[in-house]
């Protein structure tokens, strides 16, 4: 009795209410950690207080004498939260990132003294060899409790599997029998709890909660078009009460939407990975302190940020997993009487899905491919050369060095990369495993969308909790669509703010030739150019995909648009001529385009670009090096040029060695500034 009263007295203190209780199963798993020392795994809804389980015992474990708390977390903003929520119980919480290197020396000295009680790391910095080998094993020594929160990342079947989180199993298996261990999480069906208990060990006490939100108004609504969706949200965002978060699932819609948003008067952010730390814990703060309607986020803003009075969150597109959505969805109404969550179906969702799907796993080629060169290799092998025999982005081939890594294939060392002793093949069932149940949940949001039943019963179901009911509040149970009635004129604005964004498109400045990476001389380089639109959006991207996949010209309204754009832009020195990069993939598209929009500026065009040899799609080269290479010395300049500033049209952009090719052939055969036009940026993000 007098370990639970210590208990309840630290609840009430981190809770800051005088008659706060324990919710039923907190009591259990704090027991199960502090008088017991046993393994535990708790499956329980976002907002009951997972947190709290292990700072609490912590609490305790340290007041007994044992050592500090070593927690792994995924997420930035989830380390942020917590380290506030520690210092209330009086826990120091210290966290080693890739954000405070230069604090890691007094952290770990700190540590050394005793003088920190929660060292909270991201599973990245399991994969870090100097890391596990230095700090990691002087914790591992003097461990107090071992926490894992957001546990599913450790199961293939989880929806957000991280190859880093399969080193928790070694870490596991260095820690003294009598060590606590904590995996938390609220998104785990039956298929990843059994994985996660395979991977930890059977000894691992499982737990499990009803997963309902008493406060969440779920509704569904097919949007296609992404302007409507943008007209829909600038009207009812502001009738919405308090604030909430905008999902997105790429980086560009993420920036584009905001805004959209912030023309029409709603003060909105955008959050993405691709954001520095800085703005990150900003935009965080802002709206823990309601000061933002909106964050429009990728979800880089995810698991574990805690706001309680979230009032709404609206996804402008579909996830491809309802497990994802219902993990995003729950941020709102933890600590309210009523909440929103609103999924806008678009029709690009299933493209993008389609892409994350295909992009999970390295071909198989490709990581025999690595494999094999680095099998070959005395010396380690470094990314740069990688990047020259294997096709993929450099991300791509990190990622999949990752999984190598991990699965003891591979290993990093000074210089690059070099091949372990451990013997290796391509996990070919996982993979087609894997891919299957990805597929099955693509299908599984679609029949979310189209359910007749309760909402949130299908996604408690899916979650395998055994006491999934209906809600009663979702627009299924009531009956009460949601109204997607929008001005004709609103949809308009945001067509045409689509059609009118001024998009830069940035010239290359290096060479990736061999290796190296020399400068691109001022003089023979691209200016910074335009681009109409974003390739199949809402806007003139749809009418460039339609014309590109017809084999029809384009329509007259995209020439205007297109010699506004170029009126508006104003590149200087103006250009004097209009010429065309030579398409592989579009026919007289481009020549055709180019000519009339010549016509409409005024200028005179020139076929002055020839193609030297056939070139595979740049959409398939996937890396700086294959992309140059496909392209370098493709282009000749077929007459002498005058010193004369051009502008230079193309259908496509993606990576810009096309139009850094083209740029350096004209340079040299004598023409002034080289102005890319582009019709459509591929979309990225």
């Amino acid at each position: 009795m007098q370990l639970r009263e210590e208990a309840e007295d630290l609840l009430r203190v981190l809770t800051g209410r005088p008659d706060a209780t324990f919710r039923h199963g907190q009591w259990e798993a704090i027991e199960t950690l502090v008088a017991e020392r046993q393994r535990a795994l708790v499956v329980q809804r976002t907002g009951w207080g997972k947190s709290a389980v292990y700072f609490i015992a912590t609490r305790l474990l340290r007041d007994r004498g044992a050592g500090a708390t070593l927690l792994v977390s995924p997420l930035l903003a989830l380390m942020r939260n917590q380290i506030d929520a520690a210092t209330r119980l009086g826990v120091q919480a210290a966290t080693i990132n890739s954000t405070n290197r230069d604090d890691w020396h007094e952290i770990e000295q700190r540590i050394g003294r005793g003088q920190v009680d929660v060292v909270l790391i991201s599973p990245e910095r399991l994969n870090n060899r100097r890391f596990r080998e230095t700090m990691l094993a002087d914790l591992v020594d003097s461990i107090g409790l071992f926490v894992v929160d957001e546990a599913h990342c450790i199961s293939d079947w989880g929806h957000d599997f991280r190859p880093d989180y399969r080193r928790i199993r070694q870490v596991l298996e260095l820690l003294p029998p009598d060590v606590p261990v904590l995996c938390t999480t609220a998104t785990a069906n039956d298929r990843v709890v059994a994985d996660v208990v395979d991977q930890l060990g059977d000894d691992l006490l499982v737990t499990r909660g009803p997963l309902d939100r008493e406060a969440l108004h779920l509704a569904v609504a097919d949007i296609p078009d992404p302007a409507a969706r943008m007209a829909w949200l600038a009207q009812r965002l502001p009738d919405l009460p308090g604030c909430g978060i905008v999902y997105c699932l790429t980086v560009n819609d993420a920036h584009r939407l905001t805004e959209w948003l912030q023309r029409k008067g709603i003060d909105a952010v955008a959050y993405t990975g691709q954001g520095e730390n800085d703005d990150r814990v900003e935009i965080e703060r802002r709206l823990l302190a309601n000061e933002l309607k909106a964050v429009v986020a990728t979800s880089a803003l995810g698991m574990g940020f805690d706001k309680p009075d979230l009032a709404f969150v609206v996804h402008f597109q579909s996830p491809g997993s309802p497990i994802a959505y219902y993990q995003q969805v729950g941020r709102a109404g933890r600590a309210l009487e009523s909440a929103h969550g609103i999924l806008l179906r678009g029709h690009e969702d299933v493209d993008i899905q389609d892409h994350f799907i295909r992009s999970a796993f390295p071909p198989r080629e490709q990581a025999e491919t690595v494999v094999g060169l680095l099998a070959e290799r005395e010396e380690p092998v470094s990314m740069g050369e990688l990047e020259t025999v294997v096709n993929a982005r450099r991300s791509r081939i990190e990622a999949m060095l990752k999984v190598l890594d991990v699965d003891g294939a591979v290993e990093q060392a000074q210089g690059g990369w070099r091949r372990t002793s451990q013997p290796w093949s391509y996990p070919a069932e996982r993979v087609a495993s894997v891919t299957a149940q990805r597929r099955a949940e693509q299908a599984a949001m679609h029949d979310y969308a189209a359910t007749e039943g309760c909402r949130m019963g299908f996604l408690r179901a899916l979650l395998d909790d055994g006491a999934a009911t209906a809600c009663g509040r979702c627009d299924r149970c009531t009956g009460v669509p949601l109204d997607l009635a929008v001005p004709t004129e609103l949809v308009a604005e945001a067509g045409a703010f689509l059609r009118g964004a001024q998009l830069a498109v940035e010239p290359r400045k290096q060479w990736v030739r061999g290796g190296s990476r020399p400068r691109i001389p001022a003089d023979r380089r691209a200016e910074t150019g335009r681009a109409l639109s974003v390739y199949g959006d809402g806007g003139w991207g749809s009418v460039v995909r339609q014309a590109r996949h017809g084999g029809r010209p384009c329509p007259d309204g995209l020439i205007d648009a297109t010699a506004r754009v170029v009126n508006g832009w104003r590149p200087s020195p103006p250009p004097a001529w209009v010429t065309s990069v030579p398409s592989t993939s579009s026919g007289e598209l481009v020549t055709d385009f180019a000519q009339r929009v010549a016509s409409a500026l005024g200028l005179p065009y020139r076929e002055v670009l020839r193609r030297t040899r056939p070139g595979r799609p740049q959409s398939e080269m996937q890396n700086s090096f294959q992309q140059l290479r496909n392209v370098d010395g493709a282009f000749e300049v077929t007459e002498p040029l005058a010193d004369e500033p051009v502008l230079v049209v193309d259908d496509l952009v993606d990576s810009g060695w096309t139009l850094a090719v083209v740029a350096d052939a004209l340079r040299g055969a004598g023409a002034g500034a080289v102005h890319p036009l582009v019709l459509a940026k591929a979309r990225g993000g």
